[in-house]
C-alpha cells in the first residue's frame, strides 16, 4: 500500500459522513428505464455517486472530483468483460459489487458503503449509460 493510501480513505470516510446527511433525489418511481428494461435512474445515480463519495477514489465522467485516483476509473465500465477481475460484468453483479465488495473480494481496497439496493440500481445505470 503507498503512503497515499491511508490518507484518500481517511478522504473519502470523511467525505461519505458529511454528505450523508444529504438527502438523494429521489423523484419518480425505481422501474426499468428506457434503455431495454435495466433498474434505476441514470441521473439519481450519478448524484449517488457524488454522495457516497466514490468520486474521491475513482475518476468518473460526469462527477467532479479529487484528483486522488485509488481506485481505477469507471469511464468505459460497461464495456468491460469483468467487474474487480472476478464477476461478469452484468447489472446485477455490478450492484453486488457497489453494496458489498469484501463479499466479492475480501482483499479489495474498497470500502463497504453501506449503499442502498436503490443507490446501488441507480448508480449502475448511469455508469452503464456512460459512453
Amino acid at each position: 500500500m503507498n503512503a497515499f493510501a491511508p490518507r484518500a480513505f481517511r478522504y473519502a470516510l470523511r467525505c461519505v459522513l458529511l454528505t450523508a446527511v444529504i438527502p438523494v433525489a429521489a423523484c419518480g418511481d425505481r422501474g426499468a428505464d428506457a434503455s431495454g428494461g435495466m433498474q434505476g435512474n441514470p441521473e439519481r445515480g450519478r448524484l449517488a455517486l457524488t454522495q457516497y463519495a466514490c468520486h474521491a477514489c475513482h475518476k468518473i465522467p460526469g462527477v467532479t472530483g479529487s484528483d486522488v485516483f485509488v481506485g481505477p476509473p469507471l469511464k468505459g465500465i460497461a464495456g468491460r468483460k469483468f467487474i474487480a477481475g472476478r464477476l461478469p460484468n452484468t447489472a446485477d453483479n455490478l450492484v453486488r459489487w457497489i453494496r458489498d465488495p469484501k463479499q466479492v473480494d475480501p482483499l479489495t481496497a474498497m470500502p463497504m458503503l453501506g449503499v442502498t439496493e436503490a443507490d446501488a440500481n441507480d448508480m449502475t445505470a448511469y455508469l452503464l449509460s456512460m459512453d
